[in-house]
């Protein structure tokens, strides 16, 4: 969602100032394609020029290597494949049997290889009476192709709202949505199964403490990762009734706004908005000892305990985060000009 962040980016610039000298995440850089990462665990750089707003991620379980992600708005019922060895579109899919999207936020697979794709933003900030989800069974051969989706129509128990976040649990196949508030917002539970006739009511089941700008279950089913611009938490799961581990170490990045765990579960992948945008590979908190990277992207243990107020990935001072956050709030402007 872009208007919303455009408008709030001296906001953030000022809360980056207020900071002073506190430790934050370090810079993380991504690996070079270079590595010959096969298994989809290391960084890489989106290549595609066609792919200016990737606003979700999720990585593909029959494909090993392979993300998914899409375009924000403006841009059409397209979903990309990207091969993270190569960071190069591998097949683009044309979605048929929905109507014309209008603010295409999140994505995720389910059991089964379905894709789910989350049209549940909102530029009015709460004005659209409902919001769709996208349905599609993931191509066995990666190549461009039209894919014939089904549409399920979707309202909130406690009234419209803006969402980032669409999360498709690996096990049970139930979908969830968290939506976006400053504040904090709510892990919200759909219907066991969705209908595609009639509309699907989500209900809130749990507060989540964090600007969710995206959302993750961990292949396993068992944690949830949320993150936001500046920041993220770590869950157990516990069949929703969530329970906070700790702090998230998400890279800084222009307007960061996905996040999936890699296919075997040990990275977590980190994804901004913008031309050339770059994925950030991190080690999964919940990632088995042996899987974590002792050097490189991803850091030896990338969520803190909440008695801890240490930064296990390093520390960068005020002036490199300002940097940061100046580069971020100008970004902001120009989109929001650019709107105009």
């Amino acid at each position: 969602m872009r208007r919303p962040f455009a408008g709030r980016a001296g906001a953030l610039l000022a809360g980056a100032l207020l900071m002073g000298a506190a430790a934050v995440p370090a810079l993380a850089v991504p690996a070079s394609a270079d590595d010959g990462d096969k298994a989809g665990n290391k960084g890489f750089t989106i290549e595609d020029p066609r792919i200016t707003e990737s606003s979700g991620l999720a990585a593909s379980r029959q494909h090993p290597g392979v993300y998914w992600t899409h375009n924000d708005s403006d841009d059409g019922p397209y979903l990309y494949a990207v091969d993270s060895a190569t960071g190069k579109t591998v097949a683009r899919l044309t979605l048929t049997g929905i109507g014309t999207p209008r603010d295409v936020e999140a994505i995720s697979i389910g059991p089964g290889n379905e894709i789910w794709v989350g049209d549940i933003g909102d530029n009015l900030g709460g004005g659209w009476p409902y919001v769709w989800i996208y349905k599609l069974p993931e191509p066995k051969t990666l190549t461009d192709a039209t894919v014939r989706a089904t549409q399920y129509i979707v309202k909130y128990s406690d009234g419209p709202r803006d969402a980032e976040s669409l999360l498709v649990h690996p096990k049970t196949g139930r979908v969830y949505i968290i939506d976006k508030q400053e504040d904090g917002g709510h892990l919200y539970e759909g219907p066991a199964t969705l209908a595609a006739s009639g509309t699907n009511v989500f209900k809130p089941v749990a507060p989540v403490d964090l600007w969710a700008t995206d959302a993750a279950f961990s292949p396993d089913g068992t944690h949830l990762a949320v993150r936001g611009y500046f920041g993220g938490i770590s869950y157990e799961w516990n069949g929703g009734d969530l329970r906070r581990k700790g702090r998230l170490e998400v890279p800084l990045q222009r307007q960061g706004e996905s996040v999936t765990y890699s296919a075997d579960g040990s990275k977590l992948m980190y994804g901004s908005e913008g031309t050339g945008s770059t994925v950030v590979a991190e080690d999964a908190p919940d990632a088995p000892a042996d899987s974590k990277s002792p050097s490189g992207s991803g850091s030896s243990d990338n969520a803190t305990s909440e008695d801890d107020g240490s930064s296990t990935g390093g520390e960068v001072k005020l002036g490199a985060f300002a940097l940061a956050a100046v580069a971020i709030a100008a970004f902001g402007v120009r989109r929001l000009r650019r709107r105009r």
